[in-house]
This record gives C-alpha cells, structure tokens and sequence, in this order.
C-alpha cells in the first residue's frame, strides 16, 4: 500500500507545475462582495483580472464604482456586459462609454445571462459583439459551457451552445481585441479535457479561461452548483457528500487544477490559457489559496 501512495504521489504534478498553470488567475466579485473588501492590495497579485458580476437589480453606478475602485487599486476591471438585463443598444451604450470614461475599463465579459425574459430586444452576445459600441477595447471574454447548458439547449445536446461558440470564433478573427473564452466552473477533470479538445477538432481556437470554484462549505457548492446548472461532475460533490469524515471539511479544488496542469504540462497545445475563480466560499479564501499554490 505505502508503495501505491508512493505512485500515486510521485504522479502528481509538482508545485512548479500548478504554479505555472496558475499564471494570468483571475477572480470574479460583485459589488456588495468587493464593498466587504477594506483593500484588495494585501490579497491580489498586481494587475490580477477581476471580473466584477452584474446580477440583475444591481445599479450601473455600483458597478462602475466598483471598477473604478479595483482600478484604483491596481487591477484590471472586467466587468459583466448580460445581454438581457439590458434594455436596447443606447443603454449599452451608456454603460460601456461610462466605464471608459470613469473607471477606464477596456476588458469586457459579454454573456446572454441568465435572466428568462429580456429586458429589451437584447438576447445575446453576438448581438453586443456586432454592434460595434465595444471598439477600442483590448480584450473581449465570452462564456463556455464545458458540461452544456439546458437554458440554450433543453434537449441536452450542445447544437445551439456550439454553433454560437462557431461565431465567435469568427468573430475573433476580424477584430483587434485579445478573445478568449470563460467558463462555467466544474468538478471533475475528464469533461473539461474532452470539451477543450472537442472546440480544439471543431476549429475553435479561442484560449479556454477554466471557471472553477473556489475553497468553500461542501453545502455551499451543492447550493451553487445546482443553481448554477453544472453537470455530471456534479456527482464529485454528492459522492463527497455521502462520506461523513469529509462532510464537515471544506471542498477544495486542489486534485481539478492539479489534474489539469499535468494534462496541460504533458500536451502544452491544450486549450486552457488561464484559470478563473469563483470564489464562493469568500475571497479571502479563494485569494488565500491562489497565494499558497503560486509561490515559488
């Protein structure tokens, strides 16, 4: 058995692996997490990305304030663009011309949302894309789905999902802002490698931010992984769950990203560019297990 252990732990990737997997991490917070924040500088590498979530109800100016303040402080602002919670193209407008000019934003994360009825005639992220209103920004993030997603494919099957993942891609290619794709956070290694490599034969070449979430309560993940729609590695949680010496023990991403660094140091044309947080178990845990797992 000691030898099995030994195995097993002499294939695990080294410290210096996960580290450079980690590099380019980014975080996401909304306002009233960020609010609870006194200052980001002690918990965040300088010129970390944080993406600042837009639930809808919460005010643009909240937003901006957040942004300008994360800038401030040394970080790049990427806030959410959720085509449905916006009402027509003057209002994106606004919104985009306003983080310019108060909070000199120039990153974006350009999603349908989740919102079951639009606010206007906005639907999608292609519509925001094509309208021309994020020129002169340096970089244009979209969202990935590595287990589906039932709100844009009832069926279960991943046509509409793929399809729309095809015109971005294209669009990629005829305009001047860095693309690169953000995804839902998952659990388990083998969909999120099967699904880069799927996008990788389809020809789509976007870079691959893979959302996974942060340290957090076993009961906390459960609450958030079923709202939030993740798959069958939804089973790695539940599995968990059922052992009563692990069930009180916070659920730490520690095997997916070490798994998937291997993955990425062995095949180093794998589509993952960066690994993105969702920090639901507090950003001070999340930031606090990033710091432990990037040092050299």
């Amino acid at each position: 058995m000691a030898l099995l252990n030994f195995r097993r732990e002499a294939e695990r990737p080294t410290n210096g692996v996960v580290t450079a997997f980690l590099e380019g991490v980014s975080i996401e917070v909304m306002p009233r997490t960020a609010a609870a924040i006194e200052d980001f500088r002690p918990l965040l590498p300088p010129g970390t990305r944080v993406y600042i979530a837009h639930i809808e109800g919460t005010p643009i100016e909240d937003m901006i304030a957040t942004a300008r303040r994360l800038r401030e402080e040394g970080f790049e602002p990427m806030p959410h663009f959720p085509a449905r919670i916006i009402r027509d193209a003057a209002e994106l407008g606004d919104w985009v011309a306003r983080y310019k000019g108060e909070a000199g934003v120039t990153q974006a994360l350009l999603l349908g949302g989740g919102v079951k009825t639009p606010a206007g005639k906005l639907d999608n992220a292609m519509q925001m894309l094509e309208s021309g209103v994020f020129s002169g920004f340096e970089r244009l993030h979209v969202a990935g789905h590595p287990e589906g997603n039932r709100d844009i494919d009832p069926d279960g099957s991943d046509r509409a999902v793929m399809e729309a993942l095809r015109l971005k891609q294209a669009f990629s290619e005829r305009t001047d802002a860095a693309m690169a794709i953000v995804t839902q956070f998952a659990f388990e290694p083998a969909p999120i490698i099967a699904w880069a490599d799927r996008l990788a034969s389809e020809g789509i070449a976007l870079p691959i931010h893979i959302g996974v979430a942060g340290p957090a309560k076993l009961q906390t993940l459960l609450k958030f992984a079923i709202s939030c729609g993740v798959g069958p590695s939804l089973k790695v949680l539940q599995k968990r769950a059922k052992d009563v010496t692990k069930l009180l023990l916070p659920f730490e991403p520690t095997d997916l990203i070490a798994a998937l660094a291997a993955h990425k140091a062995a095949h180093p044309g794998f589509g993952i560019e960066a690994v993105h947080f969702f920090p639901l178990g507090g950003i001070k845990t999340s930031a606090t297990w990033i710091a432990d797992h990037t040092k050299g």
